[in-house]
């Protein structure tokens, strides 16, 4: 038996997320059913996170198992490809230890989100980033960024529906950058929460607004209650960046 990591990206415009779902196609199910039509054999495949429906991964891991020894590493990435819808895409295959596991094995994840200004709909821009009618302003949100970086309880900024008790969360780096008209909101952790980094990054709006000043993210996080935080924005704009892991010859010998 092999146990292989895909490394892929995706556009999640037309899909519930990538955890399977009753209600909806998901990404994993598309790897799935990519999987049996080349391998012809029912494989689980375990994502590095679950993302929600309609977000996007650049980066995205997932591991699966199989007993076919006669597609070599490179070989999976073509054949799985055309096999696959435009919006999926195997970037990479690599061979793991039996061991290793794409979610419990990750060592931290980067998101982005991303944001433009315009007084009107950009078409080329609007399906994959948050349209905002007024510049934003960059000093203030960046003070409330360096609010974020930590180890915190996340309560305040976690949607209903969370499947977790654990709320406490270690944030690396978190950052807010502007290139002309358009934005991105960096943060980089151990983990996040259902929705916590879209409620960070409508949070942050509120900040820019002046509907809430930088130093409130301490009386948030203390309350532990979500309606004191920002809205929760759409999730187009949203990007799983990257994931860390610990490239050593136990995970990848």
């Amino acid at each position: 038996m092999r146990r292989l990591l895909l490394k892929i990206c995706y556009d999640g415009t037309n899909y519930c997320g990538w955890q399977v779902q009753p209600n909806g196609i998901s990404v994993q199910q598309k790897i799935c059913e990519a999987l049996f039509s080349l391998l012809g054999e029912k494989t689980d495949v375990t994502g590095c996170s679950r993302t929600d429906s309609g977000v996007h991964a650049n980066e995205f891991y997932c591991h699966f198992t199989t007993g076919n020894q006669s597609i070599d590493n490179r070989g999976f990435i073509g054949a799985l490809n055309v096999r696959l819808p435009d919006d999926i895409s195997v970037i990479d295959c690599i061979e793991v230890n039996d061991n290793f596991h794409a979610r419990y094995d990750a060592l931290g994840k980067r998101y982005i989100y991303k944001l433009y200004y315009s007084p009107v709909i950009d078409p080329f821009k609007d399906k994959y980033s948050l349209r905002v009618p007024k510049r934003l302003n960059i000093e203030r949100i960046s003070e409330f960024c360096k609010n974020v970086i930590g180890t915190h309880d996340f309560e305040a900024f976690s949607a209903a529906g969370k499947s977790v008790t654990d709320t406490v969360r270690t944030v690396y780096d978190c950052s807010f950058s502007a290139d002309g008209d358009d934005y991105t909101f960096t943060i980089e952790g151990n983990g996040f929460l259902y929705n916590m980094v879209r409620i960070l990054v409508g949070t942050a709006l509120a900040v820019s607004d002046g509907k809430l000043n930088p130093d409130d993210f301490s009386k948030i996080i203390q309350s532990k209650n979500r309606a004191l935080a920002g809205k929760t924005v759409p999730p187009h704009g949203l990007y799983l960046n990257k994931v860390f892991y610990e490239r050593d010859e136990e995970n990848f010998g």
